[in-house]
């Protein structure tokens, strides 16, 4: 038996403790009761940010922008592959006209861009938008 796995609700940041064999049985946030995993992207915004970057689960977050056109041809993509990835990364969303602030402290200089969070450390950055089978090739030179 593995220690449990430390994930941060999407919907109320609490971290929740769930074992690794359970991850795929929709595991209930204890605070929120909502579910920790999700098979699609969440928003991530400027108060969610330091809670959702901890945690044991790998998060990528997708910065984007609305007036976009490659952030907007991305989007399905993006929705795909939290899809396939529910239960080994987190995905979410971070509108950067909408948080600013945190684009700017991320250093965001194009969008859309990629960032990988590991253990409350950033480990992988990638800008541009790309087919789904480059994306989950790039997540797994990345070890998702």
């Amino acid at each position: 038996m593995t220690d449990p796995l430390l994930i941060p609700s999407p919907h109320c940041n609490g971290l929740n403790r769930i074992p690794a064999e359970r991850l795929n049985d929709h595991p209930k946030c204890g605070r929120c009761k909502a579910d920790v995993l999700l098979n699609k992207p969440f928003e991530l915004k400027q108060g969610d940010y330091a809670s959702q970057i901890k945690g044991d689960l790998p998060l990528l977050v997708d910065v984007w922008a609305d007036w976009c056109g490659p952030c907007k041809s991305f989007a399905p993509v993006f929705e795909q592959a939290a899809g396939q990835l529910e239960g080994k990364c987190r995905l979410a969303k971070l509108d950067s006209e909408a948080n600013q602030q945190l684009s700017a402290q991320l250093g965001i200089r194009s969008i859309p861009s990629l960032i990988l969070f590991k253990n409350g450390r950033e480990i992988a950055r990638q800008s541009g938008a790309f087919p789904l089978p480059q994306l989950m090739g790039w997540l797994r030179s990345q070890g998702i």
